[in-house]
């Protein structure tokens, strides 16, 4: 099928993509009924020079709203001066064309639109070129374009983009047009300034928290103080009698108190006289969900990969190495709380709100209000860096129903405490693993079990097939029977290293506690335990640790690649700084190839691990713009010594108790160790960035924890009392 847009009437150049699976045409903007097209995005040269480029993912800062204009404005020779990008609404034009959903997630923004921003771009080039050689009358093969100009092709004639965009308003569209060589490339791979960066400094910028329109109310929620409990008596009078207090809304999850302000609202929910149930499980604390997913993991799980017979092999394996890894429940820790504004109307609904689920935040609109989808509008705002919290739109539903009951347009804050409490968490994981080695060291067999709670078991329950949850094992296994990843994108990437025989099971669990996806989900955990049992297998066979894995990669150059170059950034095998050692660690996913070196000092007396250095390097295919693609790196390196040294989800009584900064500790700036990026140049396909990152550097830092005082961690966030004390972490 191929499907065309309309867009708003007037003078230029208006461009739409329009796609399927199998491939990318674009189309000029044309009447035609709205359910008959479906484009990805749109460019737009009007007579006052601006390029206008129409994003379809979300801006959590990584810089998407710059990289996707980019490429754009690279193929059809814009003057980058004059290019401005606006948010996609959420609308069946700007689904991805596989998912069919339009989100923002997984590293997969860059690499689904590429190509189709691209083939943008160069047929608008192709058009402005047609009506600069219409206006001259010479043969449009004469006809030339540089930043932002038509040119004929010899000196002194040429016409702005705003001068001929009327024109090439009228131009046939080509079927196809010529794509650039890349060394004809003037703007990727160059760290242009960013388009967002100017409303972020200036303070123009609007988040979800910023949201104000006519005749709002605010809202809070009075939330169940242990999982699972439920409202089995209240009383609403004391809410509804303090000054300020509109209006008090009963859920299926709590109670919401509207007021005129926000202060109103807090003292209405203080003042409710609510009775809740004991919960699913009132006893639950830290022991007991350790123990629960320990118990589990004794316990056969359902089988993914079985290359050939893993106990055989092991059994003829000269030596078999074994190893337990436990990882704790995380939360999200956004930078800004929940917060959003909905209003319902008798015939429409508007919803402003951060999300990463543009296609999921329409369809909870949709049904909760009985409209049809074209009448729900989502108005996405900048994304306060969730780290995919904005997957989720449970607390844009509850903003939908406060409305439609109250009538009237309701911003919903939460707190920071609601904000910790009540997240869709990391989920925690425990993991066997099994490897055998031969009389040469070489690895026979992997085998490996994970436990942990279900992701896709709430989320898409599509994901499951005979008991698997692809996000739970994330290059652990290949996938390759389910034929796309957990974004309904390409196959998942197959098992890190090559082992001859490899089986791995999922034992899900059943603990109590509500999960959603987190940073790189599933390779986050997957990679601390593989990368971690790596070393140890190479500690064991008495090698390096990176000979070993580049030993474990022969057949894989371009990865080989990546570990020699950080070996060589970092000072692998030179002597460390007295008293500090190193560690290495590697991981591949979403198209890319990460590798961080860890220089550490551990102080045993003091129970004291410092991170002083950590050298990162990343081979992401093309990388549009490289500076955006280190600060990602920058940033998973931060975001995951957060979890090697600090994070954790606490639990006692059947809640949680880590409800703030004060109780779950992030990294501070003082523990923020000296951060080198090195991006490869490679001509490979466009990789992700925001993602890859992050798995390989906490099993970097653990490793450099070995080779500094031999000690192994197999537990996170590392316990400051095991350093002391010599005990296994």
């Amino acid at each position: 099928r191929e499907f065309l847009v309309q867009v708003l009437g007037g003078a230029g150049l208006t461009l739409a993509v329009a796609l399927s699976p199998f491939r990318v045409r674009v189309v000029r903007a044309a009447p035609a009924p709205a359910a008959d097209f479906e484009p990805s995005a749109r460019v737009r040269v009007a007579p006052d020079e601006t390029v206008t480029v129409v994003v379809a993912q979300s801006e959590m800062g990584q810089g998407i709203s710059t990289g996707l204009p980019m490429v754009v404005a690279d193929e059809m020779d814009a003057d980058w001066s004059r290019v401005r990008f606006v948010q996609a609404p959420p609308t069946d034009p700007y689904v991805e064309p596989v998912s069919r959903l339009q989100f923002t997630g997984g590293s997969q923004s860059m690499r689904t639109r590429f190509e189709q921003m691209r083939r943008a771009g160069a047929i608008a080039r192709a058009m402005l070129v047609a009506a600069a050689a219409r206006t001259w009358r010479v043969p449009p093969a004469d006809g030339a374009t540089s930043e932002g100009r038509g040119l004929l092709g010899k000196p002194g004639r040429s016409m702005t983009y705003g001068a001929l965009a009327p024109r090439a308003g009228r131009e046939r569209v080509p079927r196809d047009a010529p794509l650039k060589p890349a060394e004809r490339r003037r703007l990727l791979g160059r760290s242009l300034p960013r388009l967002d960066i100017p409303d972020k400094v200036l303070g123009r910028a609007r988040y979800g928290m910023d949201t104000v329109v006519p005749g709002m109310v605010f809202a809070s929620i009075a939330r169940p103080p242990r999982l699972g409990a439920v409202i089995e008596e209240m009383d609403l009078g004391g809410a509804a009698s303090v000054p300020g207090v509109v209006a008090v809304v009963p859920l299926d999850r709590g109670v919401a108190v509207c007021g005129d302000s926000i202060g109103a609202t807090w003292k209405g929910r203080e003042a409710l006289r609510v009775r809740w149930s004991p919960g699913s499980d009132p006893d639950l604390d830290d022991t007991a969900m350790d123990a629960s997913l320990h118990a589990r993991l004794e316990r056969s799980g359902a089988s993914e990969r079985d290359d050939a017979p893993v106990r055989e092999a092991l059994a003829r394996s000269t030596r078999v190495i074994e190893a337990r890894y436990h990882l704790p429940f995380l939360s999200h820790a956004s930078m800004e709380p929940m917060a959003c504004v909905v209003h319902v109307q008798k015939d429409r609904c508007d919803v402003w709100g951060p999300t990463q689920a543009q296609t999921g935040a329409r369809a909870v609109a949709s049904r909760e209000t009985g409209l049809p989808p074209d009448r729900v509008h989502v108005h996405v705002p900048y994304c306060a860096g969730a780290f995919g919290r904005y997957n989720d739109t449970d607390f844009l539903r509850e903003a939908v129903l406060v409305s439609k009951a109250v009538g009237r347009p309701v911003k919903l804050v939460w707190s920071r405490e609601e904000d910790l409490a009540h997240d869709l968490f990391r989920p925690a994981s425990a993991s066997w693993v099994r490897a055998g080695l031969d009389p040469e060291g070489r690895v026979t067999a992997w085998w490996h079990r994970i436990a942990a709670p279900s992701i896709a078991a709430r989320i898409l329950p599509v994901w499951r097939e005979n008991g698997i949850a692809p996000a739970a094992i994330e290059r652990a296994a290949a996938f390759l029977r389910l034929g796309m990843d957990h974004f309904g994108v390409e196959g998942l990437d197959p098992f890190p290293y090559e082992v001859p025989s490899v089986h791995v099971e999922f034992a899900a669990s059943d603990l109590p506690v509500p999960v959603g996806l987190w940073r790189s989900p599933g390779h986050n955990q997957n990679g601390f335990v593989i990368e971690s049992f790596v070393d140890e297998l190479a500690r064991a066979a008495g090698k390096d640790p990176l000979e070993f894995r580049l030993g474990l990669l022969r057949d894989r150059p371009r990865e080989r690649r990546v570990l020699e170059v950080a070996a060589e950034r970092a000072g692998w095998g030179r002597p460390p700084r007295r008293g500090q050692a190193l560690g290495i660690a590697r991981w591949s996913s979403c198209g890319s190839h990460a590798v961080h070196v860890a220089e550490v000092s551990v102080d045993r007396d003091r129970g004291v691990l410092t991170v002083h250095r950590v050298v990162a390097v990343m081979d992401c295919g093309l990388a549009v713009h490289p500076d955006a693609v280190a600060a990602q790196m920058e940033g998973c390196i931060v975001m995951a010594l957060s979890t090697v040294l600090h994070e954790k989800v606490r639990f006692a009584g059947g809640a949680v108790t880590t409800t703030n900064f004060d109780t779950y500790r992030i990294l501070r700036m003082s523990e923020v160790p000296e951060i080198e990026v090195h991006v490869v140049a490679s001509r490979e396909p466009v990789g992700g960035a925001g993602e890859p990152g992050l798995p390989s550097v906490a099993p970097a830092v653990t490793n450099a924890v070995f080779a500094a005082s031999g000690l192994r961690v197999r537990r996170l966030p590392i316990d400051p009392e095991a350093l002391r004390s010599g005990a296994r972490p």
